[in-house]
């Protein structure tokens, strides 16, 4: 009965739409803080952009999660473009890791072996101008703050 009334966070992006996205690397570890795998969150938002499946405004990449500014323009196949943003980093990330660090993102599960992306991505649709400059201020902020 209690999950009836559990919050959950909006993950849904309509296409065509400009969101402030945010996706948590799993366990907030922070697999982010080396450049070569920032590398690969750039190459896919770069192979993304040139398809014209994705528009990025903005992004920030923090240690643990990174946050971005885009619009959607179609899906990637039969994929979502986020979903094939975080299938391809996750496969390069698995790329780069040995397997003691591999180890700490071990996932028993029937489709997959590791779980690099928290599953609960927060998607904020960014409907006026002033949500979308509010976003974009906290996004230049967010490496300056303390958490």
């Amino acid at each position: 009965m209690d999950k009836l009334f559990e919050a959950s966070r909006k993950n849904y992006i309509e296409i065509g739409k400009i969101y402030f996205w945010t996706a948590t690397i799993n366990k907030w570890q922070k697999l982010l803080e080396k450049d070569e795998f920032k590398h690969i969150i750039l190459s896919s938002f770069e192979h993304l952009s040139k398809l014209s499946k994705l528009d990025i405004f903005a992004f920030v990449i923090m240690p643990n999660h990174i946050h971005t500014i885009w619009r959607t323009n179609e899906l990637n196949g039969k994929e979502t473009v986020q979903g094939s943003f975080l299938k391809y980093t996750a496969h390069e990330f698995k790329k780069l890791l040995s397997p003691n660090e591999l180890i700490h993102f071990y996932k028993n599960s029937i489709n997959k072996n590791y779980e690099f992306w928290q599953r609960d991505s927060l998607a904020i649709h960014l409907y006026t101008p002033e949500v979308a400059y509010q976003k974009l201020d906290y996004l230049h902020n967010n490496p300056c703050t303390e958490h």
